[in-house]
């Protein structure tokens, strides 16, 4: 079966990325993303063959998979996150983080995550830029809640949150140094006097092989870069929702179906367009074609979850949770999926109840980002 070229620099990548995988993904099970100047990427666009590959052990992660800001010697070691990390080296940090990122951790501290969410959604300005004054601010604030950041220090957490949540570039590259020396701070100060936050229960954990301070340093960074999830997944739900009058009105009325519902949006327009390449660590025999050893490939998310072979058509807030892939699947299935949930189930339900009569005061604005579908503003007026 021949193999469809996906040019990189066409601008409907960029626009339209659920179109164009779409297309991609009924043409066959495997595509071919070129993008100048890089090597080219082996793109899964079907959802059985990304759960496949998600799961299979001959793909695996390593160095080349990620992209590395170029900073000093001094901040280079806390880069180097556990979603980098293969093999045992990723199932030992895996174990030792798990229990402090389970779905009954999330729970437990979910009236903590309320009380952020429901002053920001008090004190939203009419009208709003529903990123820059809810999306954005709220993961960054619940972070600082779970590894015990001062209110004192919180400010220049948030000013750091908002330039990592804008992409890389200069705020990007200037707030990582700033964020790991907080972190060493945090980290210090819970080694010091342990409290109720996750932290302190990352330090403690009853194991003879504990994280040590880098690792400890390094997993802040890594909620800090991944923990700007909900931002783009709140802002993309409001604006679905926004879209399909039938499905919001359904939720207004039925606010009961908030998780049912979150976990459709998630599917339908999930943040996350491709995932991590992965490297053939061998030959590989994948739906009719031979992918060769040491070769990139990535699977589609934005195909994926909207394969019509594993799901509808259409947006149903009702439709009992799916198998989507938007938090990946397999050994690197996302950690924070959980306190993620959490996040937007109470800030979609916030936003809902505290403007009744929320509608969009301008166009929506995307950032040009072939990776992330990440609105960089929604106007809003509260009504």
């Amino acid at each position: 079966m021949p193999v469809l070229e996906i040019d990189a620099t066409d601008p409907r990548v960029l626009g339209d990325p659920f179109g164009v995988y779409g297309e991609a993904r009924e043409a066959g099970p495997l595509a071919r993303l070129v993008v100048p100047g890089m090597r080219s990427l082996w793109v899964v666009t079907r959802h059985e063959g990304a759960r496949a590959m998600l799961g299979d052990p001959r793909f695996e992660l390593r160095a080349d998979s990620f992209q590395r800001p170029p900073l000093g010697p001094e901040v280079e070691p806390y880069l180097h996150t556990m979603a980098e990390k293969d093999g045992p080296e990723h199932t030992r940090l895996r174990r030792l983080v798990a229990p402090a990122f389970s779905a009954r951790r999330a729970e437990a501290v979910r009236g903590r995550v309320e009380r952020i969410v429901e002053r920001l959604a008090a004190e939203l300005p009419d009208p709003a830029d529903l990123v820059a004054d809810f999306a954005r601010p709220l993961p960054m604030e619940v972070i600082c809640e779970l590894i015990g950041i001062p209110e004192a220090d919180r400010a220049d957490w948030r000013t750091h949150g908002a330039a990592v949540a804008a992409g890389f570039g200069a705020q990007f590259m200037a707030a990582i140094p700033a964020i790991i020396e907080g972190a060493k701070s945090a980290v210090a100060r819970r080694r010091a006097e342990p409290a109720d936050d996750v932290l302190s229960d990352l330090i403690q954990v009853n194991d003879d092989d504990r994280l040590t301070d880098t690792e400890l340093v390094t997993l802040v960074w890594h909620l800090v870069l991944a923990g700007q999830t909900p931002t783009n997944l709140i802002a993309n739900a409001v604006e679905t929702l926004l879209a399909h009058p039938d499905q919001l009105a359904l939720l207004r009325e039925t606010p009961t179906l908030m998780p049912t519902a979150v976990e459709e949006l998630t599917r339908w327009c999930s943040p996350q367009l491709l995932t991590t390449p992965r490297y053939t660590r061998e030959p590989v025999d994948f739906f009719g074609t031979t992918i060769p050893a040491d070769e990139p490939v990535t699977a589609s998310i934005a195909a994926a979850n909207h394969d019509p072979r594993a799901f509808p058509a259409t947006l149903d807030i009702t439709r009992p949770p799916a198998q989507h892939l938007a938090y990946a699947h397999g050994p690197h299935y996302c950690l924070g999926a959980p306190l993620a949930r959490v996040q937007t189930e109470l800030a979609l339900s916030a936003l809902l109840r505290h403007h009744p009569n929320l509608s969009l005061a301008g166009i929506p604005h995307r950032a040009p980002d072939p990776g992330t579908w990440r609105l960089s503003t929604l106007p809003v007026t509260l009504g």
